[in-house]
This record gives C-alpha cells, structure tokens and sequence, in this order.
C-alpha cells in the first residue's frame, strides 16, 4: 500500500468495495475524468519528427546524399524565413511538417529557422526535442544555429542553459560574436540580473569582441528595467568613453523609465538633451511622454503634447491616440474620448484593433457588456479583424457579469475569425465555470483545450483546483494536482495550500494537515538539497562565480510529486460516503465568487 495509504487508514479510509470499483471502473471508460484528458494531444503530434521507418523508401533520394539538400528543401526553407520575418509561426511549423511528410529532409537551416518559429510561439518545451534531432542526423550545428539556441534559452529565461551552449560554441570552433554576446546580455536582463550581464563585457573584452551600441543599449534597458536609473546613466557615460554615441533608442529607454517612475515632466525635459547630441525625437518618443502623462491622470497635459509634437516634426500615431484614449477613459472623461476620436480624424489616422479594443475594455470593467460588443461590432462593421485580446475581453467581461456560456461561445466566433484560442481565454472560460459551480462544464473546456494543442498552466491548474475546492470535491482538487505533475508543470506551494484547503473547507482537518505536512517537509528536503546541488555559471577562463555557486538546482521530473508523497496512480474515493457523512453535495459552491483572470 505504501506510506501515503498507511497514513490516510487512520482518517477518511474512503473504503473500495469490489462493487463500488466495478462501477466506478465502467464510469470511468465510459466517460473520461480530468485525470483522462489528453494533455498536449498536438504534442504527441510532434511538429519536428521525421516520417517513421516504414516509409523510408519514399524519402527524397537527393536529400539521402551526404551534406545535401534538394531544390524544394531550399525553396521552402527560403519560405520559411519569409514567415517568420511575418510572424507566422504557425505557418513555418506547416510547411516544415510537409517537408518531413513528403519524404524530404530539412537541412540545418531549415532547422534553425523551426528553431526561430518556436521561440516566437514561446514553446520552449519542444526546443531540446529540435536539437536532438539536428545531433541525431549528424549536422553540426554552426555560428547561427548556436546563436538561435542561445536566444531561444535566454527567451525562455534559462540563462544558465544559454551559457552552456556559449560553451559548446567555443568547444565546436565557432566564435562567438558580439551577436552572441547581446543576446547573452539581453537574458540576464530578462531575468532580472542585469549586475551578472556586466560580467559579460569583461569577457567581451578578454575575447576581443566589440561591444556596439546595441549592447549598451541592452544593458541599460536592463538597469532601467530594475529601477536603477543612475545605473543606467554610468552606462551611457561609459557607452561615451568607449567612442559610441547615445542614440534614439538610449534615449528612450531613459524616458520610459522616468515615465514608469512617475517623472514624465522629467522626461519630457529630456528631448532638450535630445537635441543637443543632434538625436532627434520620434513617434515612439512621444508616445511614451502622452503614455506617461496618460497614466498619471495628467490628460491635460498629454493633449497639450500632441499640440506640440508638430514643432518636432513628427507625426501623431495610431500607437499616440491609443495612449490618449485609454488616458481619458482612465479617468471616465468621454469629452476627452471625443476630442482624442476628432484629433484621429483631422489628423488622417485610423482607429485599429487596439482602438477598440481600449473602449471595449472600458465598458467591460464597468459591466457594461452591451455597450461593449456593441464596440466590437463596430469594429468588426468597420472591417477590422478581432484579435485574441478583443475576444479575451469579451471573454473576461462575460465571466466577470456571471455569464460563462457566453464567454465559452466566443471559441466558436473565434473559429469563424480564424483566430486561434490560447491559454489566457481557456483559463478565463474555464474560472467563469467553476464560479458558477459548474465542474463538469469547466472540466468540458479543459478537456476541449486539449484536444486543440493548447497547454494548459500553472493559472488553468490553479483555477480547476479552486473549482473543486469551492464545489466540495478535494479528492477531484488532488487529482488534478496529480495530473499537473504527470504534465512536468511543478505546483508551487500555493498551488498545494488551495488543496489543503479544500480538504478543511468540508471538515477533513487530519486530511488537510496531511497535505500541509507535505509541504513542509518539501521544505526541508530543498534546504537539505542546497548543500548538494549546485548550479555552475562559466565565468571569466571557465571559473565559476562566487555568486552563482549558491545557486541550488532541483532536479528529476517526480521530484514534487515524491517528495510531497502523492500517488502515482488516481486515488480512489467513495463519493457517497462522505455526502453521507458530511452532507456534502458535488454542486455545492461557496457564494463568494473568486474569478481567476
């Protein structure tokens, strides 16, 4: 039985009787639970293999040479690049799909460009299947492709992995270049640790690779980005000391970050400075000074920038009025809504998507959800496709107004616009469900999520195990804590605490500290764990840090689910025993609703 069965006899030993499992076994085939639903179903459906073995006479006999491609393996890697230059990474994993199904092989460029597709679709899980496949057909891998890896780690925000592959570059013969380097830079930046990016200009210099303006600019958007203003300064100062100049660009990083500090009058006594290094201000500058003003309620003077954005010579944009616009509605000032809409049109420019979709939100938070699609019928009368963010409003108004079947009919006008349902929208329908209390409808679009490829989160676990919590089924709440784990996605402890709490919430204290005890001896296997395993960051001559040696690294995919000691297998409950024992109904919510968006 093991110790998780040992531990719960003394408590609710939900007892299996041989009748009762022969039911429940027949339920179970005949209708699928959260614990069966195909997770990553388009997965399994691997993007990047290769036609199996039974159909290797049909491979492309040019492609089966040594070191060769043929005409179309060329030709549409070429579309490929063409695509991704599009943002169409959908597009590219079609055509590579059709390359594999018809028999051909994709050569490394054709690889590195997958590579780039996925980056951009942010499915870094599917990053180390691609590069076993490059070592698999025995391709080495050169500059580029080394470079696509780097970027795709540090995107996904594994910089210790992209140093790694720095490494590997360097042993492989390929030099980094200040390329590399930037990149490097830029996912320290990423991940908050913009001190240890310096590090790398120290190595830069030993490698002789010289830093441009872009790297500087990098590191202080990064500074910028932590709030260090001053940091940001000593970059530039130094920036000019190596004989670089600050550009556009510098400057507004600069002003973002006064603009973000709640100092845009600072900011806008900036472009003086502008100036006088003969920089001259652009749309994007201006859109961050009426962005700054906007959020800081200062409408007034937002406006009067618009007014004096003509003595710059530059026009006002799309990405200007939308400031505008969402300023004033920020502020519920419809006059200024107007006088914004009449700026648009004197000055020639055209409302999009985001337009909308900033009045659609307005009326959405305030619970108007007529008035709001009625706006997204305008837009869509004015022939402006709807994106995923216009239907996620839609969505999230739906559900905030307690009416998620409303909200779950947008995947079908979705469907009609083409547009794909990602992770956000699925969460946002499924919260609507379990607030209303409707388990089976929120399990329905789990489920439906799946078998549409889209992966569920940290957030979608979270918001079913609530559901369960609410609906009095902690047992269903435990079960999905198991599935998150069978799906690699490692619970946090909060994620825990709300199945804990879901067991005390019908009165199962022993049940509830059980899973508290799990949590806490996590605890301390990871403090235990810290004098053991470390992370080694390659520093200056292969060294390694002083500050990265404490840095503990967690490994083996059951990792959480040994330690907190949950079964492997679904656990077995007997429902009717505990609605007898405790009167609890399956349909039962707490009247508090909770939305999880």
């Amino acid at each position: 039985m093991g110790d998780f069965g040992k531990e719960r006899l003394h408590s609710v030993v939900l007892r299996k009787h041989k009748e009762g499992a022969s039911k429940s076994k027949k339920q179970a085939l005949a209708s699928p639970t959260i614990m069966d639903s195909p997770l990553h179903e388009k997965e399994k459906r691997n993007p990047i293999s290769h036609p199996v073995k039974s159909r290797v006479q049909s491979l492309c006999i040019t492609c089966l040479e040594k070191n060769n491609s043929c005409q179309t393996v060329r030709s549409r890697t070429k579309l490929m690049n063409v695509l991704i230059g599009k943002k169409k990474p959908q597009e590219v994993h079609s055509i590579f799909n059709s390359l594999t199904e018809e028999g051909h092989r994709p050569n490394l460029i054709t690889y590195t460009t997958l590579l780039a597709a996925l980056t951009l679709q942010k499915r870094f899980s599917s990053i180390r299947s691609l590069i076993s496949k490059v070592e698999e057909h025995g391709m080495k891998p050169d500059s580029i492709f080394f470079n696509a890896m780097i970027n795709a780690f540090s995107e996904s925000g594994n910089i210790e992995e992209s140093m790694k592959i720095l490494n590997k570059m360097k042993e492989s013969g390929c030099k980094p270049t200040t390329s590399t380097f930037n990149t490097l830079i830029k996912g320290y930046g990423i991940v908050g640790r913009p001190d240890e990016s310096m590090k790398l200009l120290e190595i830069m210099s030993i490698e002789n690779v010289r830093p441009n303006d872009r790297t500087y600019n990098i590191l202080i958007r990064a500074w910028c980005d932590k709030g260090n203003i001053s940091q940001a300064w000593n970059l530039v100062y130094k920036m000019m000391d190596y004989g670089l100049r600050p550009d556009v660009v510098t400057y507004n990083t600069l002003l973002r970050a006064y603009a973000q500090n709640g100092e845009t009058n600072r900011a806008e006594e900036m472009i003086l400075e502008m100036y006088s290094n003969n920089v001259k201000p652009n749309e994007r500058t201006c859109g961050i000074i009426i962005s700054g003003y906007s959020k800081e309620g200062n409408m007034a003077e937002a406006l009067a920038f618009v007014y004096k954005m003509k003595d710059f010579g530059v026009h006002p944009n799309l990405v200007v009025f939308n400031a505008l616009i969402k300023g004033f509605l920020d502020v519920m000032d419809t006059n200024g809504v107007d006088k914004a809409l009449t700026l648009m049109e004197e000055f020639g420019v055209k409302p999009d998507v985001i337009t909308f979709s900033t009045i659609m939100n307005a009326w959405s938070a305030a619970g108007f959800m007529e008035k709001c699609h009625e706006i997204f019928n305008d837009m869509v009368k004015a022939r402006i496709e709807p994106d995923i963010h216009a239907f996620s409003i839609l969505a999230k108004g739906y559900v905030r107004a307690g009416e998620p079947e409303k909200a779950e009919t947008l995947l079908t006008a979705m469907a009609e616009s083409s547009v794909n349902p990602n992770v956000v929208i699925f969460t946002t329908i499924i919260s609507g469900w379990c607030s209303a209390g409707k388990m089976d409808n929120a399990n329905r679009v789990f489920e439906k999520m799946s078998e549409m490829g889209v992966s569920p989160n940290v957030k979608t676990f979270e918001t079913l195990i609530w559901g369960y919590g609410e609906s009095k089924q902690p047992w269903k709440a435990e079960e999905v804590l198991h599935l998150m784990e069978e799906k690699g996605i490692h619970p946090e402890k909060n994620t825990v605490q709300l199945v804990a709490e879901a067991w005390l919430s019908i009165g199962l204290v022993a049940e509830g500290k059980r899973i508290m005890e799990k949590i806490e001896e996590n605890h301390r296997e990871k403090l235990r764990a810290s004098n053991l395993k470390f992370i080694q960051m390659p520093g200056l001559n292969g060294s390694v840090s002083s500050t990265n040696r404490s840095r503990l690294v967690m490994r083996g995919s059951s990792y959480m689910n040994h330690k907190l000691g949950f079964p492997t297998k679904t656990m077995i409950f007997c429902r009717s025993q505990l609605q007898i024992q405790f009167g609890i109904n399956g349909q039962l919510v707490n009247p508090f609703r909770l939305v999880f968006i």
